[in-house]
This record gives C-alpha cells, sequence and structure tokens, in this order.
C-alpha cells in the first residue's frame, strides 16, 4: 500500500490536518459564546470590585481620628 516510510508520514500527517479541521469546525460556536461569557463575567467582577472599594474608601474616610 505504502512505497515509501515519507508517503506514510505524508499519510498520517493529512489524516491528522483534516481531523483538526473537522474538530476546528465543530467547536466554533463554542468558542465564541465561552470567549463572550468570559468577557461579561470579567466585566462584572470588575464592577463588584469596584463598588466594593469604593465602600471601603467611603467608612475609611468616615473614621473621625480625634
Amino acid at each position: 500500500m505504502f512505497r515509501t516510510p515519507l508517503d506514510h508520514l505524508t499519510a498520517v500527517v493529512r489524516a491528522r490536518v483534516a481531523r483538526v479541521r473537522h474538530a476546528v469546525r465543530e467547536d466554533a460556536g463554542y468558542t465564541t459564546e465561552t470567549v463572550v461569557v468570559t468577557a461579561l463575567l470579567a466585566v462584572l467582577g470588575l464592577t463588584v470590585v469596584g463598588i466594593i472599594v469604593a465602600k471601603v474608601v467611603a467608612r475609611a474616610n468616615g473614621i473621625d481620628m480625634g
């Protein structure tokens, strides 16, 4: 079937490239969804941290030192 080791190697590489291309096509929507959800969670997390920092600073400024 294969004439030389190079022919065999070429066939193996082509098969793996085809498998990777197929996997990329199937996961494209999932990857986009993951990026969007991660970005939304990051924005939400930064907002919560900002609110907490503002409250802590306001409380610290309200302390009477004397």
